[in-house]
């Protein structure tokens, strides 16, 4: 048995070590053997989002990708308890996929930029603007959110939602940026809210500028502003990013989104070169081996939905879902 374990430290601390020194991830293994151990006792599930550290996603975690991956993946498993490594709104879709299990977010606090930037109150101020028009609404928002709109998208499949109501005019939320993403590649009016990610929002073209005219493919996320995606050489989701940099494997990319993404991806895929800039997501960053261990070890981070709300927000969740897009 000791020379299992000594195997996985082995292990992890090679794959660690692609992206920091070798002591600083030799100090993170007896944490990591705690929440483990934790996990193991509680029959607890770990689902990690791609912006977490490496020493979340292939230390502690049971599965890693986007938010609503993350809430699928969850509701696959038998876990009594799942543990979300990422911000509020990620907890919440989880909860709602997951609605009798124990859902903990280790940083209760972790909120988001993006999701913060829409409120229930403003979805119905829209329904009374636009009466009859549907409205989207990109799972990075709140279950509040959720609860007053019609149907929910990732930026995976947000064409696809769009295109499936068949309406002249569909209203977007929260993302600006992504709503001119999809306006540029349907039929309909998009009505956007303006709302946008601290993360993405920074990127300009002049990030890319240095790059051009070199072998560094550069790939932006739709949250970006719009002359970053016309400037980039692939734009998409957290998901197809890494699916397209693992199909293609360029020698040298640039990762126009948060720092974390590129670290996780040269861990599990050693071999591409990533350039920066990048940006770090403050919230994100909220989540710690520290307060995963408490997370697990107290339970006192646990996520909770109104009744009313949860059955209301589960809808248009379930609405996305049933187009398997």
């Amino acid at each position: 048995m000791a020379m299992a374990n000594e195997g996985w430290k082995s292990e992890l601390t090679a794959r660690l070590s692609r992206v920091m020194p070798e002591p600083e991830a030799s100090l993170c293994l007896p944490l990591i053997e705690e929440i483990r151990a934790l996990k193991a006792e509680g029959g607890a599930v770990v689902v990690a989002h791609n912006y977490q550290v490496p020493q979340i996603t292939a230390g502690v975690a049971d599965f890693t990708g986007d938010s609503l991956a993350m809430a699928r993946y969850a509701a696959t498993t038998e876990a009594p308890t799942i543990v979300v490594c990422g911000v509020r709104f990620m907890a919440e879709t989880t909860r709602l996929l997951c609605p009798t299990r124990r859902v903990l977010l280790p940083a209760i606090d972790a909120g988001c930029s993006l999701a913060d930037s829409v409120t229930a109150e403003g979805v119905r101020a829209l329904r009374e603007r636009y009466p009859g028009v549907p409205i989207v609404a990109y799972v990075n928002t709140t279950a509040a959110v959720k609860a007053e709109v019609d149907i929910c998208c990732t930026s995976a499949n947000a064409v696809e939602i769009v295109e499936s109501l068949q309406a002249p005019r569909v209203i977007m939320l929260p993302d600006r940026y992504l709503a001119s993403y999809v306006a540029t590649r349907v039929a309909c009016e998009i009505i956007p809210w303006a709302g946008a990610c601290e993360v993405h929002e920074r990127f300009s073209a002049e990030d890319i500028a240095p790059f051009r005219n070199s072998d560094v493919v550069v790939l932006a996320h739709p949250e970006c502003p719009e002359d970053v995606q016309a400037a980039a050489n692939f734009v998409g989701s957290t998901t197809a990013m890494s699916d397209y940099l693992i199909r293609t494997r360029p020698a040298r990319a640039l990762l126009l989104t948060e720092c974390s993404m590129a670290d996780n991806i040269t861990v599990a895929h050693p071999g591409i070169r990533f350039e920066r800039p990048c940006n770090l997501c403050p919230h994100m960053k909220r989540i710690t081996l520290e307060r995963v261990r408490d997370s697990l070890r107290d339970g006192t981070t646990q996520i909770v939905i109104d009744a009313s709300i949860a059955e209301r927000a589960r809808l248009p969740l379930d609405r996305m879902l049933a187009l398997r897009t």
